[in-house]
């Protein structure tokens, strides 16, 4: 097996696209000249550490095993090879990505469509649970080139004899690690059975348990190897660790929130209980906190997702299972309210944070009872933790850390055709406000979700209810904490 290993600098340099001279350019590489332009429009001049190593090899046809984090640029490392085998004439399914979670489905789903650019009519579709099957029936009606899905949904389709695999050239699994921890390794077995066995297969994963080899061992052709030695890059996360009594834990976040006042905080919890409990008691001491657990329903889920990321909330409540895949750009801090026996979901959990050029933090409450597990992340990982007591932990300012944006919903997404644009359009065009009171706009199946700047929350409010989107009279709610 050829293996390629990315050295600390190396890793370092994933961190800083656009920053780093030596890094090869994108032109280097052997795609379009349109694919190339549209690259630049994007702001992708330089290729990652990951990109470097993989594309060539994948743009040459290997299979290829690499083992990358979120946030070294993996997703256009695949996309960009996927595209490159797409016959954009043959109107038929020819690349499939499986992921572990509907969240990082949707976020590779864009990321695609933005590098497809390039060509026209390219049609990629999300092929996931937590939504009805009917939509997505009448959507595969008139096929695609490209579908992202979960393994669960894609078996679903397969068995129903609306998914057709017969001319997919590029089978893609990105983070295959998760996937593995969520117990899909005998469903991606199936959806594996049903793909040519000529076609190219590209694995991506933060990290390499033994599954992964048996993965790769009983589908792929003499795969290349890509690893990144250094999972983080050194000095873009900084690490604290805070000693507590289990009694304190739960309030010990309003204090480390209260001095560090971190725009946006993601908080992982071990249990349910336990991020319901803090959601409760950040909010009482006045944080705008939202939680992701296993018992919402994917539509509180959506909801959730668009108003953190959207910079409506302040912190995100979690546990690990509901946060995996998630890429929140700008997430300055990252508390382990519950420690981690498992030094790679540390990994994964702080990895959050300290993306692209950006430093960010990473709290770690720890109990006496969960100093074993520190040392076991110390040794694994190889560093020495930094303590600090709470008691030099003080509120900096006496108001409450509010998030600037608040979110109104319009009822009415792309089934009424609204777009982003008809959106903006009517804010600024017809009602007077400026562009840059106006934050993310997401247009979901049914839903319209808009960030406001939250001083402006209620106004906009009243002017939507009062005017029309897209020469139609609409209904509108503020979504509260």
């Amino acid at each position: 097996m050829n293996v390629i290993e990315l050295s600390e600098a190396a890793a370092a340099e994933a961190d800083a696209p656009n920053r780093t001279p030596q890094r090869p350019p994108f032109s280097n590489l052997a795609l379009p000249p349109a694919t190339l332009e549209n690259l630049q429009r994007l702001g992708y001049l330089r290729m990652t550490p990951v990109q470097a190593a993989c594309l060539p090899l994948a743009l040459s046809g290997r299979d290829l095993i690499a083992q990358a984090k979120t946030g070294s640029g993996k997703t256009a490392a695949f996309a960009l090879v996927l595209l490159a085998n797409l016959n954009q004439r043959r109107f038929a399914l020819q690349a499939l990505v499986l992921c572990p979670t509907r969240e990082l489905a949707e976020q590779v789903t864009q990321e695609v469509r933005r590098l497809a650019r390039a060509e026209d009519h390219i049609k990629v579709l999300t092929l996931c649970g937590g939504v009805p099957v009917r939509a997505q029936l009448a959507s595969l009606e008139h096929g695609a080139h490209i579908v992202v899905g979960t393994p669960g949904r894609i078996i679903d389709h397969l068995e129903r004899g609306t998914l057709k695999l017969d001319a997919l050239n590029t089978l893609v699994l990105d983070e295959a690690d998760r996937m593995l921890d969520m117990g899909f390794f005998d469903d991606i077995a199936t959806v594996v059975k049903q793909c040519p066995a000529q076609r190219q297969t590209l694995l991506f994963s933060a990290t390499y348990p033994v599954g992964i080899a048996k993965l790769a061992a009983s589908f792929m052709r003499e795969p290349s190897e890509v690893k990144l030695l250094e999972t983080h890059a050194t000095g873009q996360i900084r690490q604290l660790f805070i000693e507590v009594r289990e009694e304190q834990r739960l309030h010990a976040v309003a204090q480390l929130l209260n001095h560090y006042r971190p725009l946006s905080t993601l908080a992982f919890c071990n249990t349910k209980q336990q991020c319901r409990d803090l959601a409760q008691v950040l909010r009482g001491s006045g944080f705008a906190a939202l939680e992701l657990h296993g018992d919402l329903e994917q539509r509180e889920r959506d909801q959730v997702l668009v108003r953190f990321a959207n910079r409506s909330a302040s912190v995100l409540v979690a546990t690990d299972i509901a946060a995996r895949g998630l890429d929140i750009a700008q997430l300055e801090a990252v508390i382990n309210v519950d420690m981690t026996p498992d030094p790679a979901t540390h990994t994964h959990r702080i990895g959050r944070t300290g993306r692209v050029d950006e430093a960010g933090w990473a709290f770690s409450l720890v109990s006496l009872e969960e100093m074993g597990y520190v040392g076991q992340i110390e040794q694994a990982l190889g560093f020495t933790t930094q303590w600090r007591s709470l008691g030099e932990l003080h509120a900096t300012q006496a108001e409450a850390l509010r998030p600037p944006m608040a979110t109104l919903q319009i009822l009415g997404g792309r089934k009424e055709k609204i777009r982003p644009g008809d959106v903006l359009g009517a804010l600024t065009k017809d009602m007077g406000f400026d562009g840059a009171q106006i934050g993310k706009i997401n247009v979901n199946e049914f839903s319209t979700y808009v960030a406001v700047q939250r001083e402006i929350a209620q106004q906009v409010l009243k002017r939507l209810n009062a005017g029309k989107v897209k020469g139609r009279s609409v209904k509108v709610r503020l979504l509260q904490e």
